[in-house]
């Protein structure tokens, strides 16, 4: 869990729920460390992980898998011409499926889910059944549902996982991360006036979506290309990291000139 900065209350919920091969949603925004928190518990657990990310186009037959067509017109429907998917393949190994952003996903692959969350079952047309080897759950995660292009997961599905919520780290976890993250080894009063500045995007009214601790790494980073200006910085950084309730109402630099100040950030010429 070295990698892991703080979240001892969310690694020890869901080290309980993996280790009972209960299956987990991780709720939170962007940027809080669900995925990285998955894969370190996995990796204590020594379970192997099968990772599969949300997109409204993702098909029910690249989650369970599908036979090799060639193969199939060749000598027919035959279980070595299955070529598996990350859910077959997770059931198979006793490992767990990470599905990254389940609610992005389609209704239908959702709903593939069910059964294998049910019963550890999941029959497979031309295959037969697929029983899962002991070991076997799913952790999913989710964006709050007023993030763009999410919806909200059906109560059926809902019913059968555990949640977990993450948010945002305390000011000092978020320095520890920045200081480990950042590629530049930036000086840590650079640091904490990065840090500083995203944190103050998430409580400005003007802004309906604030920053993640990744923009604090990214100010860091490139702070350190401009002469230690972390106004300069967060001018690259901000503008694809943060949503604004009216674009129109207030320009984006005037926003990000208040929230430098607001930080304690000084201007430099």
């Amino acid at each position: 869990m070295d990698s892991i900065v703080g979240r001892r209350a969310e690694i020890q919920a869901l080290h309980a729920c993996v280790a009972a091969s209960r299956h987990v949603l991780l709720e939170g925004p962007v940027g809080v460390g669900k995925t990285a928190l998955a894969r370190a518990v996995c990796a204590t657990l020594g379970r192997p992980l099968h990772r599969v990310d949300g997109d409204g186009r993702y098909s029910e037959a690249k989650l369970v898998g599908h036979f090799d067509p060639p193969a199939v017109l060749a000598q027919g429907y035959r279980p070595e011409h299955f070529v598996p998917g990350p859910l077959v393949a997770a059931m198979r190994a006793g490992g767990v499926l990470f599905v990254n952003e389940l609610n992005r996903m389609p209704e239908g692959v959702q709903n593939v889910l069910l059964p294998t969350l049910d019963e550890g079952r999941l029959q497979v047309p031309h295959l037969g059944e697929i029983v899962a080897a002991p070991g076997f759950s799913v952790v999913a995660t989710q964006n709050p549902t007023e993030f763009v292009a999410t919806g909200a997961l059906s109560e059926a599905l809902l019913d059968r996982f555990e949640l977990v919520r993450l948010d945002y780290q305390d000011e000092a976890d978020e320095t520890a991360i920045v200081l480990r993250d950042a590629r530049c080894a930036p000086d840590p009063a650079l640091v904490a006036e990065a840090v500083a500045l995203t944190r103050a995007t998430r409580s400005d009214p003007r802004i309906r979506r604030g920053a993640s601790v990744r923009a604090a790494i990214a100010i860091a980073d490139l702070a350190v290309h401009l002469g230690g200006d972390v106004r300069r910085a967060a001018q690259l950084a901000l503008p694809t990291r943060i949503e604004l309730v009216d674009p129109g109402a207030t320009p984006l630099a005037t926003v990000l000139d208040d929230l430098a100040k607001k930080a304690g950030v000084a201007a430099r010429a």
